[in-house]
């Protein structure tokens, strides 16, 4: 029986992921890189910000330039400021979901904050945000989903897990959680591994998480 929800953060709670691609392919180009939105979205989405970093300075055979990270930051946080929203349906998601949630996030706890804030959600998950920065492996590892199971005090074969990755859905798995998949954004084919179903809107979550 279920007694927690796990939801990722991009793509499930807020519509950044389309907004973090476009500044990522645009980061790449200034470093003389050529990647297209897809590539991105398949080798990075879903994934902690050190693969992206560990993959510029792969193949660039050097780390970026100084100030690169701290430039394509203040763009990200810009672009969320002006465009950033709460995905369709999470509100009346939450709204039907009665059993304790929690938040378990590839980005760092300050970008966590500030996106949760600007879409109005932070209040509902305050006290229970947890980031890949707080584990020795991000996902596609479980660490991060077992570690928020611990926190919140319930064994990992009671939580159900919200994801729109890969990378989030096999972390789910080798947790030993239920992993429900979101497919909105992401083709169904690649959520094919979750274990509790593809759902194409939120909403539709509800009947699945009933205690």
């Amino acid at each position: 029986m279920t007694q927690l929800v796990i939801f990722d953060c991009d793509g499930v709670l807020v519509d950044s992921e389309p907004i973090s691609v476009r500044i990522d392919v645009e980061m790449f180009a200034e470093v003389g890189i050529a990647m297209s939105e897809q590539e991105v979205i398949d080798r990075f989405v879903g994934r902690s910000p050190e693969v992206l970093a560990e993959a510029i300075e792969e193949q660039l055979g050097q780390p970026p330039p100084d100030g690169w990270e701290e430039r394509g930051e203040r763009r990200l946080r810009q672009a969320f400021e002006a465009e950033l929203e709460p995905v369709a349906g999470i509100r009346d998601a939450l709204e039907r979901i009665s059993l304790p949630v929690c938040v378990a996030s590839s980005s760092p706890p300050e970008r966590l904050r500030f996106k949760l804030e600007l879409t109005g959600l932070y209040e509902r998950f305050a006290g229970r945000i947890f980031s890949a920065t707080e584990v020795a492996n991000g996902k596609p590892a479980p660490d991060l989903f077992l570690h928020a199971a611990a926190v919140m005090g319930v064994e990992p074969g009671a939580c159900a897990v919200v994801e729109d990755a890969p990378a989030g859905i096999e972390a789910a798995n080798a947790a030993g959680m239920v992993a429900f998949g979101y497919a909105a954004l992401t083709p169904r084919h690649l959520l094919a591994g979750a274990t509790g179903g593809i759902v194409d809107q939120l909403s539709a979550l509800g009947p699945h998480l009933v205690p």
